[in-house]
């Protein structure tokens, strides 16, 4: 994964925020189906993420005669995805890659699939419920002029810290980062008895080295990424919440490209989907494997540990619901996971 400084804390800066996915104009922003396709995002120049795309617009031009092409600008370069929103909505943009924060800014259900910690057990769940989910999602988003080419998931969020977290109880001793820019997520870890500190997602590393910071939650490949793990060299292994997008592509450019073109396009873009979903849980391993190399100690939570931290979110499920989750977006998920585990005979 590239590793320069500049991009590197552009890509930190809004993934956090929160993970994967393509936006693009407003209905009527496009008069016709363009012929170059500009995609902002903050994914390395180089990543896995980046190299999917590239083959996806390859794979565009081929199918369309060359009609149609795509044109990647990486590593934040066109700002954060808040940014980017704004950018594709003034027509400066035509798709840019958003994680379920930027997608929630269009439709504000996306964030059940991510923003409700530890009601997901394991990735079998992420997928389900996604399954489940999504038709509903996808009609959303296509009412408010997005169509969906593909979702994807990059692991689980861990907490980075300086000293062995294991429970609730030890992290509350942890000065905890929390990103400006969401005051309801701090509000609830303050409600919680954590210590939250509201920081910019660029200061995360200087925070930790001065001790301003001495907890993060993030996903290990980032981690790796922004070598937060040099400064916080302890990683609890709870699988707290998963990082999800999706790429949706603005509804009135894919209708103007003619139907049969359309078919080619969403046979690349899912064959993209599928392979950064492969790829990127396979690197979220991998980075935890290359972080341990430089001496990272991973804490794998007992079953008592994970009680605890079910104990603790229980108490957070109510605020999150309504809140940072719209209520029948969070009953829904609620309702097919407890019907799930049931099946497999796992406790409520």
């Amino acid at each position: 994964m590239n590793q320069h400084p500049l991009p590197r804390r552009r890509f930190l800066r809004t993934t956090l925020g929160a993970s994967l996915g393509l936006a693009s104009l407003q209905p009527g922003a496009l008069a016709a189906a363009p012929s170059k396709i500009r995609l902002g995002t903050l994914v390395p120049k180089g990543s896995s993420y980046y190299r999917q795309l590239q083959s996806m617009g390859e794979a565009w031009k081929k199918s369309s005669n060359g009609a149609i092409t795509l044109t990647i600008y990486p590593d934040g370069s066109m700002g954060g995805e808040a940014e980017m929103v704004r950018r594709i909505r003034q027509g400066q943009l035509h798709a840019g890659l958003l994680t379920a924060v930027g997608l929630t800014l269009i439709e504000p259900g996306v964030s059940g699939l991510q923003n409700m910690p530890m009601m997901f057990r394991d990735l079998e769940d992420v997928d389900y419920v996604g399954e489940k989910m999504r038709p509903m999602l996808e009609k959303r988003l296509e009412d408010k002029g997005f169509k969906v080419l593909f979702w994807g998931d990059a692991g689980w969020v861990r907490f980075f810290t300086r000293s062995e977290v294991r429970t609730p109880d030890d992290l509350k001793k942890h000065k905890l980062f929390v990103w400006a820019g969401d005051p309801e997520q701090f509000a609830l870890m303050r409600d919680l008895g954590l210590k939250p500190v509201s920081l910019e997602t660029n200061d995360i590393l200087p925070g930790l080295k001065t001790g301003l910071i001495d907890a993060v939650p993030m996903p290990p490949f980032l981690a790796l990424a922004a070598q937060v793990d040099t400064a916080a060299s302890h990683m609890l292994a709870l699988n707290y919440a998963p990082l999800v997008g999706a790429a949706v592509v603005s509804k009135s450019a894919w209708d103007a490209v003619p139907e049969a073109t359309r078919v080619e396009l969403m046979k690349a873009a899912t064959t993209a989907g599928n392979e950064i979903k492969i790829a990127s849980r396979k690197e979220a391993d991998e980075a935890v494997a290359a972080m341990q190399k430089r001496g990272l100690k991973v804490h794998k939570p007992s079953a008592s540990d994970e009680a605890a931290w079910h104990a603790m979110l229980d108490k957070a499920y109510p605020r999150i619901r309504g809140k940072m989750v719209p209520e029948d977006i969070f009953d829904e998920v609620k309702r097919l996971l407890e019907a799930r585990h049931g099946e497999k005979g796992q406790k409520p």
